[in-house]
This record gives C-alpha cells, sequence and structure tokens, in this order.
C-alpha cells in the first residue's frame, strides 16, 4: 500500500483497462481472493487513519463494492473494532464474491443496522465502485450526504461514490471538506483512475492511497499518468545568459499591462536568460524594481529567435500580431486573449495548426472556458472530461497543452495524457495564470522540449502554491518564486 503525493510517478487505469486487470487477476487466483486482499487492505487503512474509533460506520451497496466493505468489517471486526454496518444489498440477488463476504461479516458477530448510527468516529464509503451506472439517490445519497456533512474522518473504497473513475465527474454534491467537515481518504484498489485527480475528483477523493492487491498492471494499457516531481536541473558552471534563452512577452494592452509584467517577472525569476516585455501599451512602464525586464516594441523583435508568450493581458489588441508569432517564433507560449482570439478566427488556427506541422515547439495554456471556445462547446463538456478535452485541442492543433484547473492536464499529440497534482485553491486568483504562462516560457528558452516544459512547469506553479506560508497569495509574489 503507498501513498500518492505530487511527486509520486504512476500509471492511471481507466475503467475498461481495470476491469481486464481484474478479469486477469481472477482467473489465475481462487475465488474471492481479490475481495479478501480487497477488504483487509480498506480494514488496515482504516485502522490506521482513525486507530481509537469506537465506533467505525462502514455504508455498504448492492454490489462488489459493497462486498468490499462487508469484507473490511469482517477484518476490523476480527482485530477488535467495533464496526456497525448499513447495507443496501438484497440477499436474493447478491454477488457471489459480496456473499461470502456477508457470510464473513455476519460469521464475526459484526453489527447490522438499519440506519445510520447517533454519532462515529470513522466512516466508510463502500457505496458504489467503478461500475456505477446512475448516480447515488435515495436512502444511498442521505448516507453519503451524512456522512461527508460530520466532522468524522471518510474512507471511500476504491473510488467516492458517485464519481466518474474516468473523468472525474461527481454525480451527487456533497458538503466540501473543511471548515470543521470531513477529512476525506480513498483507498484505490488494483489500479489507480485518473478521475480521482482531476475536476471535481481531488475535493471527493482527499488523500489517495493505491493497493494494487498484489496483482500484475502489465495485462492492460494505462489511460493517463501522474508525472511526478521533474528532476532537479542544476546549472553548469560554464553557462552564460545565452545558455538559458530569451522569452518576449507580447501582450499587455492599454489597462492590462499587469499581466505581461506579471508573466514577465515569471519567466525571469524562472530563470530565463533575457526577458522582453513587449507591451502593447506604448505608454506603460516597467516596474523598476525589476531593471532586468528589458521594454521593447513587439515590431522590433527578431521572434525567430526567441521564445514568445503570448496573450497575457492582450485584449483585442494581440489578434494583429499572432499571424507573426504563430508564423516566426522559434517556440511559442499561447494563452488567455491570444487563445480567445484564435478560437475567434479560422485564419489563426489554421495557421497554429500549421505551425504545429512544422513542428515548431508550442504550449497552449487554457483555462476551461478558452478551452471550450477552442472546441466550439460548453465549459460544462471540456469539465466533464478533462483529458479527452485536451488530447482534442492537442491533435488538432499539434501543440502541447496545459489544461488548467484542478489536475491540470497535459497532453500532447499522440502522447498518453498526463496529470499534475500540485497546487491548490490560493491559485485561484487573478494573474496566477499569467505566472504560468511565464514559467511555461523560461521552461521552452532553457531548451527543454515543450511536453517537458509544460510538465515542469505546471508542477513547480503548483509546488509554490502547496508550500506557501500563512499569507494571502498574490500573483506578484508567485511570480518571484515566493521571494
Amino acid at each position: 500500500m503507498q501513498r500518492v503525493t505530487p511527486s509520486t510517478v504512476a500509471d492511471l487505469f481507466d475503467v475498461a483497462g481495470t476491469r481486464t486487470l481484474e478479469q486477469v487477476a481472477a482467473a489465475t487466483l481462487a475465488p474471492h481472493t481479490l475481495m479478501q486482499r480487497a477488504g483487509l487492505a480498506v480494514a488496515r487503512l482504516a485502522m490506521a487513519i482513525a486507530p481509537h474509533a469506537r465506533t467505525v460506520w462502514i455504508a455498504c451497496g448492492p454490489g462488489n463494492n459493497g462486498g468490499d466493505g462487508l469484507e473490511a468489517a469482517a477484518q476490523m471486526k476480527l482485530r477488535g473494532f467495533a464496526p456497525i454496518v448499513t447495507w443496501l444489498g438484497n440477499p436474493d440477488r447478491v454477488p457471489p464474491d459480496a456473499r461470502a463476504s456477508l457470510e464473513r461479516a455476519r460469521a464475526a458477530g459484526v453489527a447490522f443496522a438499519e440506519s445510520p448510527p447517533v454519532a462515529w468516529d470513522l466512516a466508510i464509503d463502500a457505496l458504489l465502485g467503478i461500475g456505477a451506472s446512475r448516480a447515488p439517490d435515495g436512502e444511498m445519497a442521505e448516507w453519503l450526504r451524512r456522512m461527508h456533512g460530520d466532522t468524522a474522518p471518510v474512507l471511500s473504497v476504491d473510488v467516492p461514490s458517485g464519481l466518474d473513475a474516468d473523468t472525474g465527474r461527481l454525480a451527487l454534491d456533497r458538503t466540501p471538506p473543511g471548515n470543521g467537515h470531513a477529512a476525506r481518504f480513498c483507498l484505490s484498489l488494483l489500479t489507480l483512475k485518473p478521475g480521482l485527480f482531476t475536476a471535481q475528483g481531488r475535493d471527493a477523493a482527499g488523500e489517495v492511497w493505491l493497493d494494487d492487491l498484489d496483482c500484475s498492471a502489465s495485462a492492460a494499457t494505462p489511460a493517463a499518468w501522474l508525472a511526478g516531481a521533474p528532476p532537479n536541473r542544476p546549472r553548469l558552471q560554464s553557462s552564460h545568459k545565452g545558455s538559458y534563452g530569451d522569452v518576449a512577452v507580447i501582450g499587455g494592452a492599454p489597462g492590462m499591462a499587469g499581466a505581461a509584467l506579471l508573466a514577465a517577472s515569471a519567466a525571469l525569476h524562472a530563470g530565463a536568460g533575457r526577458v522582453f516585455a513587449a507591451l502593447l501599451d506604448g505608454h506603460a512602464a516597467l516596474d523598476t524594481s525589476q531593471p532586468e525586464l528589458m521594454l521593447r516594441d513587439p515590431a522590433s523583435l527578431d521572434l525567430s529567435k526567441m521564445t514568445a508568450v503570448a496573450g497575457c493581458g492582450g485584449g483585442a489588441a494581440i489578434r494583429a500580431l499572432l499571424p507573426r508569432v504563430l508564423s516566426t517564433a522559434q517556440r511559442a507560449v499561447i494563452d488567455a486573449d491570444a487563445l480567445n482570439a484564435i478560437a475567434l478566427d479560422p485564419a489563426l488556427q489554421t495557421l497554429l495548426e500549421a505551425r504545429g506541422r512544422r513542428g515548431l515547439p508550442t504550449v497552449l495554456t487554457p483555462h476551461p472556458l478558452e478551452a471550450a471556445r477552442l472546441l466550439d462547446v460548453g465549459t460544462s463538456a471540456v469539465q466533464a472530461d478533462r483529458l479527452s478535452a485536451a488530447q482534442r485541442l492537442a491533435d488538432r492543433f499539434g501543440s502541447v497543452v496545459a489544461l488548467k484547473g484542478s489536475g491540470t492536464v497535459i497532453a500532447a499529440p499522440g502522447a498518453r495524457p498526463r496529470i499534475n497534482l500540485t497546487g491548490n485553491a490560493r491559485l485561484a486568483s487573478a494573474g496566477t495564470g499569467d505566472v504560468l504562462a511565464g514559467m511555461v516560457g523560461s521552461a521552452l528558452a532553457g531548451g527543454l522540449p515543450a511536453l517537458e516544459a509544460a510538465q515542469e512547469a505546471v508542477w513547480h506553479h503548483g509546488d509554490l502554491a502547496d508550500h506557501w506560508p500563512a499569507t494571502p497569495l498574490t500573483a506578484s509574489a508567485l511570480a518571484r518564486g515566493g521571494r
């Protein structure tokens, strides 16, 4: 059993892949073996989470996820705990493995109840697993609301009930964590699932653990992967500013110069050799506290030797400059208003596609609304399947895509998408996206391939937020690396 952290590198398997692995494993093991292993794993983690619990409420559904919960109840009872099981199964229709665990729980003397206890020290959600085809309703939905509205911790078995294991969509609103409500844990069984780490999955699952049930994952192809922490890249003593490239930030239309300056500051502090601020507001002044930033007229820049970061605060004015950026920039990061301009202009879309065919390193950094505009769909459609949306954009434009949000998805043409686990809600403030664009630009300028540049910048951007002191996070401080 292992805990998943932002540094974890791991394959992610969708429901189809997980089912394949489950079938292969079951074919080589004695009946009921997988469920016994799963139940024991749940019991072990439950006892670690609440070692002094006097009352453990285990809510079990009608299928094999409920069977895992029943098996966990039997294991906990044998170890001196006092689980109380509420079970929604039908004795006449219970699957064979779950029936065996039901009999083991009864033989162990586990207490069964028609309704949840008045109070509990730990709640275990074993109601619905990856095979669920409906949203929780009725009594099941009420139990979920009760356990997530209480202050006692909640442990979900395999996936939180109602969570789509492939996409991270949550079918039932529940009390958000924090503010005195339940701490959340999830024990993913056999495989890690993509939906635990993006969209609503991170909030629903909380702290994720994996137990592979002593089974090999070689029989299925992963759908995605957790990229983990990037390698440390120390600078050679013999290097110079030219070794780390030039970044030109093109944006900052009248009234929005701050966005471009944030991106430029981030590129500078992330290690770019030189940073040029090509502001579209000709009357804007540079921040005198950062004299390293160089002010330039966008028309004066030789983009064929630079990494262009285009769009931060660009407004409508950025549209006229995009043909030159897309056609000539050695490397490019396309963000914010540049993405919106491309979404509205088929000619710019054609140029971006042509750039991809030429193999010029390009990273798109949309938030969900910008991605929706590029795909000509609603934002809800993007959020309903973030991995698919990011991959569609990457394949269409021949570019690396970093789809921002909880569990940022990084996709590239012909590659498995990657999910980043750093970052938190502190990043939900103005300017932090501009900072990320600048950090990606710095990584590109330093010579990293586009996919690695996006992955590493996204990780470091989120890691800064994860280690932020107990003070408000502002984009300007984030751009300076928290200094």
